[in-house]
């Protein structure tokens, strides 16, 4: 019988490695991490934790200015942006340590450096092999950022957060939710913000009412939005960036950020030389049980581009501990659903949705009732903001159940988490009406909707 240094091998520290690691080693497993950057991935350091701490310092500019509505008087304070960099790096070297710390006491190896597949049950780590039963890559992904002339000036989201100076003038180019995201929280700390997408308009895959919305939302804040075109060039003058458009027009700037999408971090990883199998996209082909071609080495997470969201991650390090290993004492071996994944983009206003859009709802269920209403909420009767608030529900007709429903205002994502598990646990529309509502909220007006404006 072949022996092991390990039970299993993690190639990769972010939200995903680090639970498989940590639960495997719970359970009793021989296991090893590899990372060779901060721990905590992508989400600690440069994604959902630092953007949303921007976010939040963002919001307090048009927090101050709506003040005076309600009786606050004085100028708003001015931004310090080596103060806010300062704290936030401060934060996620705590939260580094705190997953090194999480690792450390339930018994895993760590080993810092780039790790590489030698065969099915071979890594190297700086020089050293090290034997494992199991192999587990959870490397994530990287921004992308396509061909251009002068793409040596522009920045991704990885360098976003430590700009320095703060850029006057930024253009954004892109249109997913992170360039949204940027666009709207670099807008918020005061920054003149121009938004280039190629497409006909923001947040492709969304639905079509919550695209139109928040598009009419960002540039009513200040956001220069310009569709349908994109960059030729990029040159650095006296007077800084200069883009050229393909239409032929200049805007000129302090930085470029292309957040034009991302792709799995797979380069050096030996998946050639293993026999791992990736797709056209290069992303890592597993099965359902997250299995590679090499049945010995499993993957998952940002790295084979399913759902790229932390918590999607985490569970599905639970199914893989849970395969290799055993449910933890008293419980079923996890299963991972990809239906009513809730998700929130935190533009200004936020953005919260779970399910279908009424596009795929229409496709998939034939028949159904949209429910919609966009208002101006409480607050801004006095605040001075033209803000308005979008909400929006889609039921199947034939057995009345929620199948889509979607949020554009402030805290989207807070009040859409809550709806989900209603429609995750199958939420009927008559159960949405006989719900009583929390008066005055913004989240009511999902119970209180009574009139299809379609179906």
């Amino acid at each position: 019988m072949q022996t092991f240094d390990f039970d299993l091998f993690v190639i990769g520290g972010g939200s995903g490695g680090v639970r498989a690691a940590r639960m495997a080693a719970q359970r009793g497993a021989r296991v090893a991490l590899a990372e060779v950057a901060e721990m905590g991935g992508t989400c600690v350091n440069l994604g959902c934790i630092p953007k949303k701490l921007y976010s939040y310092a963002a919001h307090f500019a048009e927090s101050f200015e709506e003040s005076h509505g309600f009786g606050w008087v004085g100028e708003a304070p001015i931004l310090n942006w080596n103060t806010l960099k300062t704290n936030r790096a401060r934060e996620i070297s705590r939260l580094n340590g705190i997953y090194v710390q999480l690792l450390k006491g339930s018994g895993v190896h760590l080993l810092e450096g780039w790790a590489t597949l030698v065969d099915a049950h071979t890594v190297a780590v700086g020089g050293q092999h090290y034997s494992a039963q199991n192999i587990l890559i959870a490397t994530g992904g990287k921004p992308s950022v396509p061909d251009v002339a002068g793409g040596e000036h522009v920045i991704t989201s990885n360098d976003i957060f430590d700009l320095s100076p703060f850029p006057q003038r930024l253009l954004v180019v892109g249109g997913g939710y992170i360039a949204c995201e940027f666009a709207s929280i670099f807008n918020g700390l005061g920054a003149q913000v121009t938004q280039l997408y190629r497409g006909t308009q923001v947040l492709r895959g969304f639905d079509e009412d919550v695209r139109a919305f928040i598009a009419g939302e960002m540039v009513k804040t200040g956001v220069a939005l310009h569709l349908n075109t994109d960059v030729a060039a990029i040159e650095r003058t006296g007077e800084g960036l200069q883009v050229r458009l393909l239409d032929g027009s200049h805007v000129t700037v302090d930085a470029v950020l292309y957040a034009t999408g991302r792709v799995p971090l797979v380069d050096g990883l030996g998946l050639e030389a293993a026999g791992v199998k990736q797709n056209d996209a290069g992303a890592i082909q597993v099965n359902a049980q997250y299995q590679t071609s090499v049945p010995s080495i499993y993957a998952l997470g940002d790295v084979t581009a399913r759902v790229q969201l932390t918590p999607v991650a985490l569970g599905e390090a639970m199914v893989v501990v849970d395969q290799l290993f055993g449910p933890a004492e008293g419980k079923a071996p996890r299963s991972m659903s990809y239906d009513f994944i809730p998700t929130a983009v935190f533009t200004h206003p936020n953005i919260g949705t779970v399910g279908y859009t009424e596009t795929e709802a229409s496709e998939k269920f034939g028949k159904i009732r949209v429910y919609r209403t966009d208002f101006k909420a409480l607050k801004h009767t006095l605040s001075g903001s033209t803000e308005r608030t979008l909400m929006k529900l889609l039921v199947e007709d034939a057995t009345d159940r929620v199948v889509g429903l979607h949020m554009v205002g402030p805290d989207a994502g807070e009040v859409v988490q809550g709806f989900a598990v209603a429609m995750k646990a199958g939420a009927t529309k008559a159960i949405f009406d006989s719900t009583i509502g929390i008066h005055p909220t913004l989240a009511e007006e999902f119970v209180t909707m009574r009139e299809p404006v379609k179906g």
